[in-house]
Parts: C-alpha cells; sequence; structure tokens
C-alpha cells in the first residue's frame, strides 16, 4: 500500500504557522500533483483507457479544505476528484488500480477514475454527473444532524455545477433544515470549454448564498492558508449547529477539461499567466521565506512523494485485471 498521512484536523492558526502542518500539507499538495503527471503519462502510454480530468492547478482547493475536517466527517467529489480522494486519505494504490482496472481498485476496476468511494476515509464517492455530489452530501448532513452526531459534510463541485437545478435545490433545503454542509465551488472558470463570463451575469458564485440566506465567500483557491481558514470558519459554524455554508474558491486547471481536450478555447498566455500563480510554487516559497521549510525540506518532501507515486504504479501494475466474471454481482437484480 502506497499512502501518504492526510493533514487532518488542523487547529493551529494557518496552515503556514505551523511546520508540522506546512510538511503535512506539501506532501498532501505534491501528492495531487505527482498522481496527476503520472496517471497523464500512463494515459499517454496507452496504458490507461476511458477518460480523465485532472486537477492540476488546483490542488490548494482539496488540500485546505479537507485540513480543517476530522477523520469521521465526509466529503461527496466530482468528475475530477483524485485530489479530494487524496486529501482525505485515499490509499494510493487502490486509486492507480482503480484507474488501470485492477481488482484491488476501489470499484473492483469497474468504475475508473470518475467513481472512486472510499467509506473508511468518509469518501462518499466521485460522481460523473455535473452536480450528481451535491444532493448526496446534503442528504448526508441531514442524516448526521437526526443521529445527534456532529459530523459534518463537505461537497466540492466545479463552477459548471452551480448552473444545475440540483445546486440550488440542495442549498436551498441545507439552509431551510440547517444541516451541517459545506459547499465548496472549486471556480477553474471553465465548464467543459465554456468560461464562466458568458454562463452566468454575477462577477461571483458565491453571490448566490445570498439567495438562500447562508454564509458565502470568495477566496484565493491558490492560497492554501485562505481555503484552510475559510472552510474551518464554516466547518466550525457547521459544528456548532450554525449550518450551512458556500465557499467559492477561485483556481485554474493547468491541463484541458479532460484528456481528448485540445485546449483551443483558452490562449497560451492566459494559462502562462495563470501558472505563475501556481498554489504549490506559491506555498513553498512561503515557507521559505518564513524560515518554516528550508529548501532541502522542500525537495525531501518532494523526493518522497515521487517514490510512493512510483511504488503505487508497481503495486497496481502487479494486481491482477478486473475480472469479467464479476461484471453484474453489484448490479441489483429482481427476480
Amino acid at each position: 500500500m502506497a499512502t501518504i498521512t492526510p493533514l487532518l484536523g488542523n487547529d493551529a492558526g494557518a496552515i503556514s504557522e505551523s511546520k508540522e502542518a506546512a510538511l503535512a500539507a506539501l506532501e498532501s499538495l505534491h501528492s495531487i500533483r505527482s498522481f496527476e503527471e503520472a496517471v497523464d503519462g500512463l494515459f499517454a502510454r496507452g496504458m490507461m483507457h476511458g477518460t480523465m480530468h485532472l486537477s492540476i492547478g488546483q490542488e490548494a482547493v482539496a488540500t485546505g479544505v479537507c485540513a480543517a475536517l476530522k477523520e469521521s466527517d465526509f466529503i461527496t467529489s466530482t468528475h475530477r476528484g483524485h485530489s479530494h480522494c487524496i486529501a482525505k486519505g485515499a490509499d494510493l494504490t487502490r486509486m492507480m488500480a482503480e484507474l488501470l482496472a485492477k481488482q484491488t481498485g476501489y470499484c473492483r476496476g469497474r468504475g475508473g477514475s470518475m467513481h472512486i468511494a472510499d467509506a473508511k476515509t468518509g469518501n462518499l464517492g466521485a460522481n460523473g454527473i455535473v452536480a450528481g455530489g451535491i444532493p448526496i452530501a446534503t442528504g448526508a448532513a441531514l442524516a448526521q444532524k437526526m443521529k445527534g452526531l456532529d459530523n459534518v459534510v463537505v461537497s466540492f463541485f466545479g463552477d459548471g455545477a452551480t448552473n444545475e437545478g440540483a445546486f440550488h435545490e440542495a442549498l436551498n433545503l441545507a439552509a431551510v433544515w440547517q444541516l451541517p454542509v459545506i459547499f465548496v465551488c472549486e471556480n477553474n472558470k471553465y465548464g467543459m470549454s465554456n468560461s464562466t463570463e458568458f454562463s452566468m451575469n454575477i462577477g461571483h458564485i458565491a453571490e448566490r448564498g445570498a439567495a438562500y440566506g447562508i454564509p458565502a465567500v470568495t477566496v484565493d483557491g491558490n492560497d492554501i492558508d485562505a481555503v484552510y481558514l475559510a472552510a474551518k470558519e464554516a466547518v466550525d459554524r457547521a459544528r456548532q449547529g450554525g449550518g450551512p455554508t458556500l465557499i467559492e474558491a477561485e483556481t485554474y486547471r493547468h491541463k484541458g477539461h479532460s484528456k481528448s481536450d485540445k485546449n483551443l478555447y483558452r490562449t497560451k498566455e492566459e494559462i502562462e499567466d495563470w501558472k505563475l500563480r501556481d498554489p504549490i510554487g506559491k506555498f513553498e516559497h512561503l515557507c521559505m521565506e518564513k524560515n518554516l521549510l528550508t529548501k532541502e525540506e522542500v525537495d525531501q518532501v518532494n523526493a518522497k512523494v515521487r517514490e510512493t507515486i512510483r511504488e503505487a504504479i508497481r503495486s497496481a501494475s502487479e494486481a491482477p485485471d478486473s475480472s469479467p466474471d464479476e461484471l453484474i454481482s453489484s448490479v441489483f437484480r429482481v427476480a
């Protein structure tokens, strides 16, 4: 098994105020980036099939939000969900095995990239349907409230999901019932190839929180401290019975929408400009500037992560292929 120690339950103020938290955050950030780069390479060499949606450039959102959670809290994910899995503590070997269609994968190789779920870490599943995870998270939050538990639920989704009916219905219900759910929009500026400038007539997605009477905030999604502090405030409020929050994290994906995206709708200048705001480089520079971490310590984390990813690929590749004999064993059938 190839795993990292997730940065969960941080309570030391900003992440960049604690060396222990900074090291854990850096490991999470690099694990997400390295995993995605490895997957990109495997697809390019024909070793993976289907499709994939990479979150390279968006690593600070998943890491920053999950740092505010405890192990018993829940998340729902999206089609671009590898980062959420990793930040919440998923096993990298099982993730890689799932993408390689191996029997040892999270869904025994049947779900692939868009359907990884991990009940052990509170991950209720990625979802290939845009906005599909939002009502699931709301239902899970209702269950926590009815059981009298103090667990919270985070729903990750993209900007395109905020134009779906499920988003509006879920926010309304969560507000009316004051449910312990945090809605986290990863606004990477594009729903597939459609810019948010053409898909909504508001400046910020967070403005939609006012329609449902819930707190909402827009943060720099490439600033892990900003993401974490907003998430921590929302999580604490939800845990104390204060109801839902909408967080809009403005970020950017360096790669196309999926592996078949030729990126013809964005200019090279726009992409390069956002790469200058890369969340990993930004956090590394901050930690070294504050003398929290040395360049050697940063390099050590990067090297450790890359070896962990290599081990995940090796172990997953050696696993048995998903068995066709079990193809319909999990399908509900009425006799």
